[in-house]
């Protein structure tokens, strides 16, 4: 058989092309040729240049906002089926609009859902994703979602640093189960800090449950946003006595006024991957790369191979 059909192939879109370069290089393999076009009134159109018929191919994209990033991996999906390749897997670094995974109030959508109905009626027969908002969002796919953990990058980083006195915090309530997988881990205590909004990104109350006094801190999110959530609690740490306070969270949106507010706060550093690019330099930001991870599934994936190590903090 040809190489084309036994080699599977690797797109990116453009927010992600950096990205996908780096698991491109990771995997092996050159990233595919895409061209967008876009036309004066705002439209794009990708296309393929080269055949992808009968292959393999993943496309990787992060569907963090504005709209067109989710728009263009859609139309890489519809051109993948139409071009008639053999299996078609988005590689989701960052599944964006998984905050509207319910119904918080009536009259409102279910973004999420709506998301993984788009993704799969586009002609994706795979998802490949990491540090889902809500674990159920796997259940609104009717194909195979393969959900990594970024503790697998977190955790060997955090051990290197030989943090006396470590204590894994929360921000909020929702991220206990994350909290405590990492406490597990890495034999260590956990705090919680319980919140209450006064509307979305604007937090009225902070309350934290446990000592920190003497301790070193890291918070553990799946995101930041506008680091309201945590650069507040990593003052109240600090407060409360804290040696020092650090944060991982997967993905750096980093919206609005969020560097300002880590340049102000009392945050120590700030992990995070670049399953989104991060657009503006700080001391206080590091960034750990997850093209390995993602090559490795990418690979284990092609050759039908277990990747349940991946699943686990």
């Amino acid at each position: 058989m040809s190489k084309s059909i036994l080699q599977p192939k690797i797109f990116a879109c453009t927010n992600s092309k950096v990205l996908g370069e780096r698991i491109a290089k990771a995997f092996g393999e050159d990233l595919g040729n895409v061209i967008t076009s876009t036309y004066s009134d705002g439209e794009f159109q990708p296309s393929y240049e080269e055949s992808i018929r009968g292959t393999r191919i993943f496309v990787i994209a992060s569907t963090n906002p504005g709209p067109e990033n989710l728009m263009e991996l859609l139309l890489m999906l519809d051109a993948a089926k139409r071009a008639s390749a053999r299996h078609i897997t988005a590689v989701i670094p960052y599944f964006g609009w998984a905050r509207q995974d319910r119904k918080d109030k009536p009259r409102v959508p279910i973004a999420a859902k709506l998301v993984a109905k788009m993704l799969e009626t586009a002609g994706a027969t795979r998802i490949i994703t990491m540090d889902l908002h809500a674990d159920q969002i796997q259940g609104f796919f009717e194909k195979p979602v393969d959900h990594l953990f970024a503790s697998t990058i977190f955790l060997p980083y955090l051990r290197s640093l030989n943090l006396d006195n470590l204590t894994i915090a929360s921000p909020d309530m929702g991220g206990s189960k994350r909290a405590y997988a990492y406490s597990k881990a890495l034999e260590s205590d956990v705090v919680i800090c319980y919140k209450q909004r006064a509307k979305a990104n604007v937090i009225s109350h902070m309350e934290l449950i446990g000592d920190v006094t003497g301790k070193n801190v890291v918070l553990v999110d799946d995101m930041v946003d506008t680091a309201g959530t945590l650069t507040k609690a990593a003052d109240l740490m600090i407060e409360r006595g804290a040696k020092s306070v650090r944060a991982i969270c997967t993905h750096p949106i980093l919206s609005g006024t969020a560097y300002q507010r880590l340049e102000d706060s009392k945050l120590e550093e700030l992990i995070v991957t670049d399953s989104i690019p991060v657009t503006q330099e700080s001391p206080k930001i590091r960034v750990l790369s997850c093209a390995e991870l993602f090559a490795d599934v990418m690979h284990k994936v092609h050759q039908n191979e277990s990747i349940s190590s991946k699943f686990i903090m």
